[in-house]
């Protein structure tokens, strides 16, 4: 499909911004993306099955569907259905097509054209010195990266990367052969993105994942949906918010953008959402500054102990904080250093917006935090989660219905990759329960994660990479640096449905292995399979593919993992990797006796709509050192920025999944026909001597010196926090230093990158 077009990026158009979403145009553009991918038949049957108990879930975000009984017949939103059919779509990448573009040629090409040509149809390799990739069949592809493993002078030398695209079962897989061959190096895309939620609630919490249920959300009094746009990112979290509002909930939304999903919501599938006005979502919006939320929430919780001075017994949970937690009164001490002064100008907000958010507290018995990576991506991104997780304490809205810890992961399966082992850290007790079930010993040093397996290919400590789904090059920060540091690896290889541009950025040798969609029919030895997910909120449930798969060529992640497993290993451990091939029944059965929660696994799955992952937090335990949950002491911390210069967070637009782009526009926000725009509100770009819609260089401040700079932006004049500036990813990854990353978490920075705008400068 190579005469697709590859758009020009400077038809820029704008028009004012969308004050509501969803309705009527999401449907259209939905079909009309999907027809435009595949026939109808095809269409009518992704939309049928998608999120369905007897079909497949959405390969898209991990937000819950209702339980069996309450689904819609058409339980997806607008981006699910264009997801799914960009999977399902009829375009092919043939061997004629590397025969066609070399591999220089398709790094030139933008992330929208390679993922336009289709799906990959058969293994290719490149071998050192070429630059086409070319056909190796199945057997020689897999006996090349088990020779380059076995070749290796320390399992640690290689590193095994995944996204939250995999399913339980190839994920569980996936760890188990990288600890039989001898290393914890399994970087994934929870290091990028809430990394920094795991690590603030093990700490103080004692389990790493929400407590929140989706019946929770509708009958809550108070939510707070802080640094995240349901809109683009997980719509059907809209609905959700609608049915709160119904039940006489209330929302806060934070953020420093203007979010139309959080304006009012038109639900497509409601005549109210069709020819009505919709409902409004967010009773206050605080257009925060970018890092100033851990201010915001000990600005809360200091309004919380002076109302408690003032009301001795009426406004904390005494009996919550002094059965369940430890650490009150050291939190309370650093707690009332908070200085308004301070307080405001790391928010940008007014004392008055504040203190009527307080009220709104005051007056709730039941209220729930949730967040996405505009907490996650900031230097002091632990803290602020661990400051939320005082504030909840603080009135008991932790392990009762209608409150909690909400993080909204944005990937399909991610959790459900957590849970199964893919982590660079797991608990001891993790490894001894492996160690149990398959006669080995796993190795017990922690291994890298994402940024520190770019470190390490970089310095030459990581020769092998093996990536199972996604796109490391698009997804991880300091573009330049990672490109440098993957091109030194002796091999690269990666299991993947589609084209992206970590396929263009090789090792000495490369290999593109293709395997089945989440629509495809998998059909193996024991018969017709089905894989599992464990969405955001911990529910885990059967995916059955329902479309023919797209080549006789492809092999599912089980398989080829299997495969690679046994040709790598041999019988050392003794591991049935054919029997688990054959029959994923098998997995689950291993997974039963290995992860906690999952005993009788194939027999629970196979309920209409799978169970729900028990969470102590609910039951009043506290996995923590102490058996309690913990307040934290968290020291003010804010951005700072030099005269000049502004923060820059980077984003998805609306017609965007991850790293792949579905069109060049981002309509709720107006933005038509470009991607390299960077929002700037009018105030700075009059500050600054900018015209709006001129062209400018971004280029990011960093204290090694190094300039990282993202070439022929167009400026947009938009109502973005002053001070801050917003673009889109993966295009300005590059800015985000490699070391600029979270405490404890590790997580790049992607929401606090201090830049400077240069006028372009004109060539010829």
């Amino acid at each position: 499909m190579s005469n697709i077009e590859d758009p020009a990026d400077d038809r820029l158009e704008v028009t004012p911004p969308k004050t509501w979403a969803t309705g009527l145009p999401a449907v259209t553009h939905a079909m009309q993306y999907s027809l435009g991918q595949t026939s109808v038949r095809r269409t009518a049957l992704t939309l049928l099955n998608i999120n369905q108990t007897k079909g497949f879930d959405c390969p898209g975000c991990a937000w819950p569907e209702p339980a069996p009984g309450h689904r819609a017949k058409n339980e997806y939103c607008e981006n699910g259905a264009k997801h799914i059919n960009d999977e399902a779509t009829s375009r092919r990448v043939t061997a004629d097509f590397f025969r066609e573009h070399s591999v220089s040629e398709l790094g030139e090409k933008s992330d929208y054209w390679l993922n336009q040509q289709g799906r990959l149809t058969e293994p290719m390799v490149k071998r050192p010195g070429a630059d086409h990739y070319e056909p190796i069949g199945w057997d020689d592809a897999l006996a090349l990266i088990a020779e380059e493993l076995r070749r290796l002078d320390s399992p640690d030398e290689a590193l095994f990367y995944t996204s939250g695209r995999l399913n339980n079962e190839a994920a569980f897989l996936l760890q188990l052969f990288a600890r039989a061959y001898g290393t914890n190096n399994l970087p994934d895309c929870s290091n990028m993105c809430h990394e920094s939620s795991g690590s603030a609630l093990q700490e103080t919490l004692g389990i790493g994942k929400g407590s929140v249920s989706l019946d929770d959300i509708h009958h809550s009094d108070l939510i707070f949906v802080v640094g995240q746009n349901p809109g683009t990112n997980h719509p059907r979290m809209l609905s959700a918010l609608e049915e709160t509002k119904r039940n006489g909930g209330h929302i806060v939304a934070v953020n420093p953008l203007p979010e139309a999903g959080l304006m009012r919501f038109k639900h497509p599938q409601k005549a109210r959402g069709i020819v009505g006005r919709g409902t409004p979502i967010a009773d206050q919006f605080l257009q925060i500054r970018p890092g100033g939320d851990l201010a915001l929430f000990q600005a809360l919780n200091l309004l919380l102990l002076e109302a408690e001075d003032a009301s001795p017994g009426a406004v904390l949970d005494h009996g919550f904080i002094e059965a369940y937690t430890t650490g009150f009164e050291d939190f309370v001490e650093q707690a009332r250093k908070a200085s308004w002064d301070d307080i405001l100008d790391a928010t940008g907000l007014t004392r008055e917006e504040i203190e009527a958010v307080g009220e709104r507290v005051l007056r709730s018995e039941k209220i729930i935090v949730c967040w996405a990576m505009g907490l996650t991506q900031h230097k002091h991104a632990v803290p602020t989660i661990r400051e939320v997780v005082n504030f909840l304490m603080l009135r008991g809205n932790i392990g009762r219905p209608g409150a909690g810890v909400c993080p909204v992961r944005g990937h399909s399966n991610v959790q459900g990759d957590r849970t199964m082992g893919i982590w660079e850290r797991m608990p001891q007790s993790f490894l001894d329960a492996l160690e149990r079930e398959f006669a080995f010993t796993p190795p017990t040093r922690h291994g890298l994660d994402s940024v520190d397996a770019i470190r390490a290919m970089r310095d030459g400590d990581a020769k092998v990479f093996v990536g199972v789904a996604g796109n490391f090059i698009r997804a991880t920060p300091d573009s330049d640096v990672t490109e440098r540091a993957m091109r030194r690896c002796r091999l690269t290889a990666h299991i993947s449905t589609k084209l992206n541009r970590s396929h263009t950025v090789c090792g000495e040798t490369a290999l593109i292995l293709p395997t089945l969609g989440r629509s495809d029919r998998d059909i193996q030895a024991g018969g017709e399979q089905f894989i599992t997910v464990e969405d955001s909120m911990s529910e885990v449930h059967a995916s059955r593919g329902r479309l023919h798969p797209a080549s006789p060529y492809l092999l599912s992640e089980v398989a080829i993992i299997s495969r690679l497993a046994r040709r790598t290993l041999g019988d050392h451990p003794s591991i049935p990797w054919e029997k688990f091939e054959a029959d994923y029944g098998t997995i689950r059965d291993r997974i039963s006796r290995v992860v906690p929660g999952f005993e009788d696994f194939n027999a629970r799955v196979a309920r209409p709509g799978g169970f729900r992952l028990s969470n102590p937090v609910n039951e009043g335990v506290f996995p923590t050192p102490s058996g309690k949950a913990v307040f934290t002491r968290n020291d003010f911390e804010m951005p700072h920025v030099p005269k000049g210069h502004l923060l820059l967070q980077t984003l998805r637009s609306h017609d965007q999944w991850n790293t792949v782009p579905y069109a060049m526009n981002d309509r709720y926000r107006g933005i038509h026909n470009a991607r390299r725009v960077v929002l700037v509100n009018p105030a700075d770009l009059e500050a600054l001597g900018l015209a709006d819609r001129g062209e400018v260089d971004l280029v990011s401040v960093w204290r090694d010196g190094v300039e990282r700079r993202a070439e022929k932006f167009r400026v947009v004049a938009y109502p973005t926090t002053p001070g801050s500036a917003a673009a889109y990813y993966p295009e300005t990854n590059v800015l985000v230093p490699l070391d600029s990353v979270a405490d404890i978490s590790n997580t790049p920075t992607s929401k606090g990158v201090v830049v400077r705008l240069e006028p372009a400068v004109a060539v010829g």
